[in-house]
């Protein structure tokens, strides 16, 4: 069931941009009064699994989920119908149009691509608002995971900058934005009452961006171990522990943290133990026992319990400022991204990703804000990637009709369709490549 939620999401998104990315061509196309042929949603590579004609166009579903196209009488694209363009032009098709209509119908795809992005992202404000925890307000500061040990990070630590950049938000993705796309290599943290600077080796900060470390955090709010529901039959209950009792120690050691209770049940699995407990004003001591896997047997509260969280609310011009704002901010980091791996400081096999690496962004309940929110981050990437100047994407077209507009020269229909056949197949080794990198993950 997880996974088909998973598939569902991801199938559903990538049909809603698809769908709207097709309009941006159809559309124009239409209003130039220029003959469209075919609106697929999917490829419909031998077949269809959906069509049907509605006047002068045949709407249908393929079968194979890499994308979708929209035919354009007299237009050279992937289709190759040598046949259409060997005859003379005909007024409703694109080669008999302007360079300036022609330009329009060829960015329409990438430009609602954007646009949607924008408003989907200013949706999410004007909906949800935007929740966050104040740096100031973790006043416990951090407990390290894995990846911030390797940045010098400790327990405790209150992050003051990164890169110079001030952290107003305790936001661990922030940290690791500012380390792998901007390139900072100093943390500077108040430690024991003392700013401490820190460096990143930039081996250590291209290891931030690899795909096993994608789901990994840098830090969490440090927080103490109060009992929030305590589980039956496990050792947690036969010692007596109670729901808002607060672990200070086990063993005489302290566990004020949760970092230090992890640390030491990691050090006691299947020991007996002794746990001083506060419970209301009383100090107890209970007698347990850790289970072989470390466990006691209770839930603890998360960090959102123990410390203010503010919320932003956006009216209507807000959301679409903000939604703009972070549209922008997300494409800058692309294409800060996308020059990192030409210059060798991300690992290209690390950082990209095919369908089956995108499908997994999904989660496996159905969260309508975390849905948008990707969904908004897709339509970006999908504009990027169809706007880059490769004869078979929109880019590539868009080249060639610059070019037109600035020389005063059409690109001979020979010419086109070389470079069209060479982007195609470039298109197909880059796919089986991420394909290949999609799978080796799995296996």
């Amino acid at each position: 069931m997880d996974t088909l939620i998973t598939v569902g999401q991801f199938l559903l998104s990538l049909s809603i941009l698809i769908v709207l990315h097709e309009c941006g061509h159809f559309f124009p196309a239409k209003w130039f009064k220029t003959k469209v042929e075919k609106f697929y949603l999917f490829f419909d590579a031998g077949f269809s699994l959906f069509k049907v004609q509605r006047g002068e166009t045949e709407y249908g579903i393929g079968w194979l989920p890499f994308g979708g196209y929209v035919k354009i009488a007299g237009m050279i694209d992937e289709s190759f119908d040598k046949e259409q363009m060997a005859g003379p032009p005909q007024p409703w098709e694109f080669r008999s149009k302007p360079a300036w209509q022609r330009l329009i119908i060829m960015i329409g795809g990438v430009t609602v691509n954007y646009v949607l992005g924008i408003l989907l992202f200013a949706f999410i404000f004007f909906r949800w608002g935007d929740a966050y925890l104040p740096n100031e307000n973790a006043t416990y500061g951090i407990a390290v995971e894995e990846l911030g040990v390797g940045l010098g990070l400790q327990d405790g630590d209150k992050i003051i900058s990164v890169g110079g950049v001030d952290i107003d938000r305790l936001y661990p993705n922030d940290m690791v934005k500012e380390i792998v796309i901007n390139e900072a290599r100093t943390i500077t943290v108040l430690r024991d009452g003392a700013e401490v600077s820190l460096t990143i080796d930039d081996e250590v900060a291209k290891s931030l961006s690899t795909y096993d470390n994608k789901d990994k955090s840098v830090f969490s709010p440090r927080i103490p171990v109060i009992v929030a529901q305590v589980a039956p039959d496990l050792p947690a209950a036969d010692a007596g522990l109670q729901a808002e009792d607060q672990i200070l120690a086990i063993n005489g050691l302290d566990t004020y943290f949760y970092d230090q209770f992890s640390d030491v049940a990691e050090a006691n699995k299947g020991k007996d133990i002794m746990l001083t407990v506060l419970r209301g004003q009383d100090t107890l001591s209970l007698q347990a026992a850790f289970t072989e896997a470390g466990k006691l047997g209770f839930n603890s509260y998360s960090w959102a319990k123990y410390f203010d969280t503010e919320q932003n609310q956006y009216g209507l011009g807000e959301s679409l400022a903000a939604g703009w704002n972070k549209s922008w901010d997300f494409l800058n980091s692309q294409l800060k991204a996308f020059g990192q791996m030409a210059r060798g400081k991300m690992d290209v096999k690390e950082s990209v990703g095919g369908p089956i690496a995108i499908a997994g962004m999904f989660g496996k309940t159905w969260d309508w804000a975390e849905f948008w929110n990707l969904t908004a981050s897709l339509s970006i990437i999908l504009a990027f990637m169809n706007l880059l100047p490769i004869p078979g994407l929109d880019g590539g077209h868009v080249l060639f009709l610059l070019w037109e507009i600035i020389t005063g020269r059409k690109a001979s229909d020979k010419v086109v369709e070389y470079a069209t056949m060479a982007g195609f197949f470039l298109l197909i080794a880059l796919m089986v490549f991420i394909f290949y990198i999609d799978l080796s993950r799995l296996f």
